[in-house]
């Protein structure tokens, strides 16, 4: 039983038994994107977040070879809308500590009605199940995260014994309002845009060069195909990788996501991953490939560049960013709760 948490008697999905009046708790299924996209559409004009879903693109998510929706989605419904959702999801593979990540929220116009509080006992509950039926050998703690302006969140969070274990800064870059500074890749090196007969020498790069940081785990081909280069999202003529011979050492991934086009207006190139292998670091690399990543999306139409950086990245990843001209916009907070 988690520490802070005191269940439901019954949460019981597909009944309104264990919610408040109303409300009826089923799983997430693949008829559901649209409803699901209008939820989150709610909830980014009121809290802010930075993020914009098509049902496509939750179509995807429910497509994870990893997610059994069946028992790690919860949707909320309260006359045909849904005014909630969470989902629970887990690493491939543990390296030090099964993170277990819990994510949900909550329709603007239903908070206040103790959704936010079910919802979290729901989620606390069935990360503890994922955790002892797939990882019982390791250390267990169960994630979750919130924008740090989502004082709700932050309160209920620490009133579940949930501590801070992250800061995470999302940052952007304007194109086409000062030029990109002149970074040439070190000798001997080669710089080439990605090419799908790189891939799985790229996801094993990927894996060596994230070894180290926080909260990462190996990807295995699955999630690598699911959530990286295989995602609707990703853009390969944005993406490059740095050659030492045949040998990938860095690499600089670029996704475009058209429901925030659609949503801002604006056209936005994310950077989802930038590595370099240890024994390379300290040359320059990533730096010159992120300068070549914001050249080329500028002349390939993009209006912006943006990332997210771990505020306690020991590579010093934050101040390359900010050398490169990227601004913090906001900060996002992670917390965790271990499990017993």
């Amino acid at each position: 039983m988690l520490s802070g948490i005191t269940p439901l008697t019954v949460l019981t999905m597909g009944t309104t038994e264990g919610w408040p009046a109303g409300i009826e708790a089923r799983p997430i299924d693949k008829g559901d994107a649209e409803a699901w996209a209008g939820l989150l559409g709610a909830v980014e004009k009121v809290d802010q977040i930075g993020e914009n879903y098509s049902a496509d693109d939750l179509l995807e998510e429910l497509g994870d070879p990893h997610l059994v929706a069946a028992t790690d989605t919860l949707g909320l419904w309260a006359g045909g809308r849904m005014v909630a959702y969470g989902k629970v999801t887990g690493p491939d593979e543990v390296v030090d500590v099964d993170r277990v990540f819990a994510e949900g929220c909550v329709d603007p116009a239903w908070r206040g009605r103790g959704l936010g509080g079910s919802l979290m006992t729901w989620l606390a509950d069935r990360a503890t199940a994922w955790h002892h039926e797939r990882h019982p050998e390791a250390p267990g703690e169960i994630g979750t995260s919130a924008i740090s302006t989502n004082s709700s969140a932050i309160r209920l969070f620490e009133s579940r014994d949930f501590a801070t274990s992250r800061y995470f800064f999302q940052m952007e870059r304007f194109l086409g309002t000062e030029p990109v500074p002149a970074s040439p890749v070190a000798d001997g090196l080669r710089l080439v845009t990605y090419d799908l007969s790189y891939d799985e020498a790229l996801r094993l790069t990927h894996n060596e060069a994230f070894r180290e940081h926080w909260g990462s785990s190996p990807r295995d081909p699955d999630s690598w195909k699911t959530w990286f280069t295989g995602s609707r999202a990703f853009r390969g003529t944005q993406s490059y990788l740095v050659l030492d011979g045949d040998k990938i050492v860095a690499y600089v991934l670029g996704y475009e996501y058209e429901a925030d086009t659609a949503v801002t207006g604006i056209r936005e190139l994310y950077v989802g991953q930038v590595g370099t292998r240890s024994d390379y670091r300290g040359r320059g690399i990533a730096r010159a490939v992120l300068a070549r990543v914001l050249t080329e999306a500028e002349q390939s139409g993009f209006q912006r560049v943006s990332l997210g950086v771990d505020a306690d990245n020991p590579t010093g990843a934050l101040g390359l960013y900010e050398k490169l001209g990227f601004q913090t916009t906001h900060k996002n907070i992670n917390y965790s709760l271990p499990i017993k």
